[in-house]
């Protein structure tokens, strides 16, 4: 009996062990510590954003237009941003954007505790932060290559980064709700500004390669158009940046409501919004968890569908129920279908991208998953004004259903694609089925 449970301790040893297995990466390992702090702040700040602004105003359009302004710039500049991605060093690039974003973040504090801040100095920090984030993005999910030297863990690493993304998402929206009903807003933006301090620490002592630097083409544009065609000529690359471009735009914005299901649906306060974005996080982390779990890339792409097919059912089935409990449930589902839609996506994407067009393909995927977002979020709170947020999130969530069929209808073809890219890269053997 004692032998049985010594083998059983060993199994669950091992599983925790290959969950974590990214963290034998000095870099990355200093990289997942002060993100995972740093990342407390950033939704600890995403919440309390549109709770003040929905506190001052009531209108569930101008928290539609707050969320336009933050993510519209990455929809402008994000394939600039690749290109410079792919030209500059994006250990140096992470280092400037986390800054500035810290900087950002104690100006919205001290407007807060000087008593002058006002909705239309949320809404140009939101375009601010917009414009540091479309550099960011691209760059520090192209690092993550740099950081696991190893091919055959960047799925778990992508994975590890959806779950510390998750924990923080599950983590900051219950002290946001605290925060905010004890303190107010302003120390959620004091204390996001404060925890950026980790994660520059963080990238300072990482010991980084020389950076070799690599033959530039004088003219951008035509970088901007070699990245173009690479990312929408190859049908696997082009059907998941268009289902990401339609679940940001019909799905996501369920988010930027849920202020108006706190207040109006569930007649609560912040604690109410804090509950239901945690939930979602709830999901998200288990959905993460289970990603990091797995060994291999190989079979990630059956799950994008059916995990948008979740996300879609989640989100239309929450804007009918009226019953608190089961809405929590429903967040759950919504979360976990997100955040694997989203991982399997970023992993096969980063997979089967060429070195050298990395940053340009994740320059789309940042522009489909957060640039079209602000289109989501202006046309959600139109939406909600004219028909009511429950009808506007049944609408997108029946849109992601939709998408979810149209891609599982050509998978054969899009597993039929990859399969050589991942024969060349030693992924699958020649013999494989």
């Amino acid at each position: 009996m004692k032998r049985y449970f010594d083998k059983c301790a060993l199994k669950e040893l091992a599983g925790v062990k290959n969950i974590f297995r990214s963290l034998r990466y000095r870099n990355y390992r200093l990289f997942f510590s002060g993100q995972s702090l740093s990342l407390i702040g950033t939704w600890i700040q995403r919440i309390a954003i549109p709770w003040f602004v929905y506190r001052l105003t009531g209108s569930a359009f101008l928290l539609g237009v707050v969320g336009f302004a933050g993510q519209i710039p990455t929809f402008i500049l994000a394939p600039f941003a690749g290109v410079l991605t792919d030209r500059l060093n994006r250990y140096h690039i992470l280092i400037v954007t986390q800054v500035l974003s810290m900087l950002q973040a104690l100006t919205l504090a001290l407007l807060f505790f000087t008593n002058t801040i006002e909705v239309w100095n949320v809404v140009l920090l939101s375009i601010i932060l917009g414009c540091i984030n479309a550099f960011d993005t691209p760059a520090r999910q192209s690092f993550v290559v740099e950081m696991v030297e190893d091919k055959s863990d960047l799925g778990n690493a992508i994975a590890l980064n959806s779950s510390m993304f998750n924990g923080a998402r599950l983590l900051g929206p219950s002290i946001a709700g605290v925060l905010i009903a004890s303190l107010g807003e302003g120390v959620c933006f004091l204390i996001n500004g404060l925890s950026y301090i980790f994660v520059v620490a963080s990238l300072l002592f990482m010991k980084i390669k020389p950076y070799e630097k690599k033959k530039k083409n004088p003219n951008i544009i035509n970088e901007l158009k070699e990245g173009f065609t690479y990312t929408f000529g190859f049908a696997p690359i082009r059907s998941i940046i268009l289902l990401l471009t339609l679940i940001s735009l019909m799905g996501m914005p369920y988010s930027v409501l849920m202020p108006v299901f706190a207040k109006d649906i569930f007649h609560g306060g912040s604690h109410i919004f804090g509950f239901l974005m945690a939930a979602s996080g709830i999901g998200a982390l288990m959905g993460a968890v289970y990603l990091a779990s797995r060994k291999t890339v190989l079979g990630l792409e059956r799950i994008i569908p059916i995990a948008t097919g979740a996300f879609g059912l989640g989100v239309a089935a929450f804007s009918l129920s009226r019953s608190f409990p089961l809405s929590l449930v429903l967040m759950v589902i919504t979360g976990v279908g997100m955040m694997m839609q989203m991982a399997c996506s970023n992993t096969i994407l980063q997979t089967i991208s060429d070195n050298d067009k990395r940053g340009r393909v994740m320059s789309f995927y940042t522009m489909a998953f957060m640039g079209t977002a602000p289109f989501g979020s202006l046309m959600a709170g139109g939406l909600a004004s004219l028909i009511g947020a429950p009808n506007t999130l049944m609408f997108g969530g029946i849109a992601c259903l939709v998408g979810a069929l149209l891609f599982a209808k050509k998978l054969p073809q899009f597993i039929e694609s990859i399969r050589p890219i991942y024969v060349r890269l030693g992924i699958i053997h020649e013999t494989t089925e």
